[in-house]
């Protein structure tokens, strides 16, 4: 497998064979080591120095359910820090086709120009593509699939990442060359809009096969892992029938669904927002609605939707719980229809719905309108953030700017982040997540609301966000989409043995553990390195303090819990190194072929 590299300063192209030593590496973990190794952690997010990584992982391309994810990674604009999003759909089925594990795009052009990096019949070429400036994600898909053929994935940001906004995050097109599966956090489009690329084009004819050293052990190790997945009913019956909205109700149950700006833990209108109310919804509208649907081929959970209006035609897909509690219950909008309009939106325009609905919310706080008020909350989008007018520029760059000029102190961030839809003081291990992830607010971290605990006791919080937050980086970083934990994150021998078929290893169950803390511990590093300190490992101070109705919870978590989550001994792995032990001379064999 190699590296495919494009230099937008004098547009040159060419691949490098990954370093044996990076061989397991892919996804968020090959971000990290790219990002400490090139790119100067002092450096300007927006300026040449950085560098935009998009990988896939050490199984893609092999047919294994759920390991083909997209993640998009760089030097944070909006935290200041190492920041990976990941998304589904098709792209890196259509990069590992290419021989291609990640592609790093450097330095900036010279010439304001807009530019398409097309990859064919293993051929690269970066053109001048002004025709697309400006357009909206769902045009571009459309043109670019008309002119290069219908199969081919599409890699895209909207007019937010052209005007480097902090909301703007990187789309990729599902099977249906939608582009809505979105690298949405940490304003990674406004990186790849910095380097003038408005979209990628990788086209369906690679030839290249990847080696497995031991066949027999492959296929059963993967019979094995899909019976799994099978057979849990998280990953078989509640995602495939009503995908992430499913924890909308168990979440304002227990009080932490975030609500007016996350001013209430339970929302009034939240039975007309929640799974129950979108499966019925798109069974009863028919058409081209789906409550279930693959995002990537191949993936047998189908935890994706779409959503159709009354007359059975699209709205949107997917329709995610984070979009209906931030577009939602946080703006007080009870309203399926309104806020798949509103998630349409942010998917052409290129940004994230949980910043922006954050960023909202905190305009909503400071009375620029009502809760409530669709019409208002509308045209912030689709006038003000489309047409970049001043109030635009501000909400789209994010929560935390937008609170800062408009005065407002009740701002749920972190490093500058907007903090998804578990509200941390009433779900206390997300107290931790959010703090002391280097991802800043970031809830794909490690969730830790269907853990078995008393989510209002902090006793064992810090323990339980780490644990999970070990195993999340680990099984995000081999490519893996995070909704395969529930069946397999304990149980890693599912994992390892499908490595160790491919590539011929020899690995103990106890490297995924291993793997998932060397890819913090690189992520923490680099964000010292950036400038990020023990003071940016803390939640909101009025977090601490204010009472969250109903349960009148606070973020009690000891500060000791915070100081001891990086300081002891749970992060010994002195020894460990990505390929593990057990090299041998199937593994030297394999590696040459790669």
């Amino acid at each position: 497998m190699n590296i495919l590299r494009v230099n937008m300063n004098n547009r040159q192209i060419y691949l490098e064979p990954i370093p044996e030593q990076l061989m397991l590496l892919g996804n968020r973990s090959l971000i990290g080591e790219i990002l400490t190794n090139e790119v100067p952690a002092s450096c300007h997010p927006l300026g040449e120095k950085n560098k935009l990584i998009l990988a896939g992982g050490p199984l893609a391309g092999l047919g294994i359910s759920s390991a083909d994810r997209l993640s998009a990674g760089a030097k944070s604009p909006l935290t200041g820090g190492i920041k990976e999003a990941n998304a589904g759909g098709i792209a890196v089925q259509y990069m590992a086709k290419h021989g291609i594990r990640a592609i790093i795009i450097e330095g900036k052009p010279n010439a304001d120009s807009t530019f398409l990096l097309r990859i064919n019949n293993n051929q690269f070429e970066l053109m001048v593509a002004e025709e697309l400036k400006g357009m909206g994600n769902y045009e571009v898909a459309q043109v670019l699939r008309q002119k290069y053929g219908e199969k081919t994935a599409i890699i895209t940001i909207g007019p937010a990442g052209e005007k480097e906004l902090n909301t703007a995050g990187i789309f990729a097109s599902d099977r249906s060359g939608i582009p809505s599966r979105a690298c949405a956090r940490g304003g990674l489009g406004a990186v790849m809009g910095s380097k003038k690329l408005k979209a990628i084009v990788i086209e369906n004819n690679g030839d290249y096969k990847i080696p497995v050293v031991n066949m027999e052990d492959f296929k059963k190790a993967r019979k094995k892992y899909l019976q799994v997945l099978q057979e849990n009913p998280q990953t078989s019956e509640i995602y495939t029938k009503y995908g992430t909205a499913s924890a909308l109700a168990t979440v304002n149950k227990i009080g932490g669904l975030p609500t007016n700006n996350y001013r209430y833990g339970s929302f009034e209108k939240a039975e007309q927002i929640n799974g129950d109310t979108l499966y019925d919804l798109i069974e009863a509208r028919g058409g081209e609605g789906l409550h279930s649907h693959a995002c990537m081929s191949g993936c047998i959970i189908k935890c994706s939707n779409v959503v159709p209006d009354n007359d059975g035609k699209a709205i949107v897909t997917p329709l995610e719980f984070e979009t209906l509690c931030l577009l939602g219950s946080n703006l007080g909008i009870g309203d399926i229809d309104f806020t798949a309009r509103l998630n349409y939106l942010c998917n052409d325009l290129g940004i994230d719905t949980i910043e922006v609905g954050a960023a909202i919310g905190v305009a909503l706080e400071a009375g620029v309108a009502s809760f409530g008020d669709q019409e208002a909350v509308y045209d912030f989008i689709d006038r003000d953030i489309r047409n970049n007018t001043l109030l635009g520029r501000v909400l789209g760059q994010g929560a935390a700017m937008t609170g800062k000029v408009l005065g407002i102190k009740r701002i749920p961030v972190v490093k500058g982040q907007a903090m998804a839809a578990h509200e941390p003081r009433a779900i206390k291990g997300m107290s931790i997540t959010y703090a002391m992830s280097p991802m800043g607010a970031d809830h794909t971290a490690a969730v830790t609301l269907r853990a078995p605990v008393d989510h209002k006791d902090p006793k064992g919080q810090m323990e339980l966000s780490r644990q999970i937050q070990v195993t999340v980086a680990a099984y995000d970083s081999l490519g893996f989409c995070m909704f395969v934990i529930p069946a397999i994150g304990k149980q890693p021998e599912h994992a390892v043995d499908l490595i160790n078929a491919v590539y011929g290893l020899n690995l103990q169950y106890d490297w995924i553990e291993n793997y998932g803390k060397k890819v913090l511990l690189t992520e923490r590093n680099y964000n010292k390195l950036a400038g990020l300190t023990d003071a940016h490992d803390r939640l909101p101070e009025y977090m601490l303090e204010e009472k969250l109705p109903p349960s009148n919870a606070v973020s009690d978590i000891p500060l000791a819990d915070y100081e001891r989550f990086w300081n002891d001994e749970f992060w010994d792995i002195k020894d460990f190194s990505y390929n593990g032990e057990g090299h041998n001379d199937k593994q030297d064999e394999h590696i040459s072929n790669c």
